[in-house]
């Protein structure tokens, strides 16, 4: 066994990669697990505006958050709390699942098209796709946010063209909250299908045309190569991606509140 004095000197010798990831990892654990532990403990006090330290301190109440959320009297202000839970709850996962397989999938269909065998000007259609991520992605966001008001051209050609407000982001109706939720998608699609095309074309860029040649030797059809040979290597190589697109679009903050703000509530 070593001694101590062998072990730490160790840490800048042969176990030099311990002392370099010591840092990311204590990062980790300060400003990731640290305030998670500490937002889930605080689920279980009253820790409000009312109640903050040093001036007033917060005290354990157990389970009564959770019941006030779940089931709360109807007679406190807490009634329309489940119902709210529930619809946020349920458009957060549609659009985390649609944002993010929407962008994906329509990204791998691109970046075939663009690499497929024939196509002209490859390096220009990479170009214009490029040219959206050049551009950062707020001021993309607050432009077209603009144009789909009603006082906007997509907003005012929309009503010249259909005799009725777009009501983007304003109108509380049942229709304008599916028209703002439908354009909301499809502009998130136009700003994130360029970072799967990249992806994806260095992918497609690096799988052996070997297999390709062989396997139309044996006669396989165009669908069998894409399933058997393209996607498993795309899925290979994007998967950690598309997990952690998921993750990203259930916490996405900047699309939807720089197009509507937030908006119809």
């Amino acid at each position: 066994f070593k001694s101590f004095k062998e072990a730490i000197a160790s840490l800048f010798d042969d176990k030099f990669h311990i002392t370099i990831l010591l840092l990311p990892v204590l990062g980790i654990v300060l400003f990731s697990i640290i305030p998670l532990i500490f937002s889930i403990f605080i689920a279980f006090t009253n820790y409000s505006k009312g109640y903050e330290p040093p001036t007033q301190l917060f005290t354990w109440n157990g389970l009564e958050n959770f019941i006030a959320l779940f089931n709360p009297d109807p007679n406190t202000q807490f009634a329309a709390l489940p119902n709210a839970l529930r619809e946020t709850l349920g458009w957060t996962l549609l659009w985390a699942i649609v944002a993010t397989f929407s962008n994906y999938i329509l990204g791998i269909v691109v970046a075939l098209m663009i690499n497929k065998d024939g196509i002209k000007f490859k390096k220009l259609w990479r170009t214009v796709f490029v040219m959206t991520i050049a551009i950062p992605q707020f001021i993309s966001l607050l432009s077209i946010g603009t144009l789909l008001k009603d006082s906007g051209a997509i907003g005012y050609w929309y009503f010249q063209t259909f005799g009725q407000r777009l009501g983007f982001g304003t109108d509380g109706s049942a229709g304008a909250v599916a028209i703002t939720k439908i354009v909301i998608i499809l502009v998130n699609v136009w700003i994130g299908i360029p970072y799967t095309i990249l992806s994806t074309t260095g992918i497609l860029l690096n799988i052996p045309k070997d297999l390709y040649e062989s396997a139309k030797v044996d006669g396989t059809s165009t669908f069998t190569q894409f399933t058997k040979i393209t996607m498993p290597y795309i899925l290979f190589v994007t998967g950690p991606y598309l997990i952690t697109q998921f993750i990203g679009n259930i916490n996405n903050f900047n699309v939807i509140y720089l197009l509507s703000g937030g908006n119809p509530q």
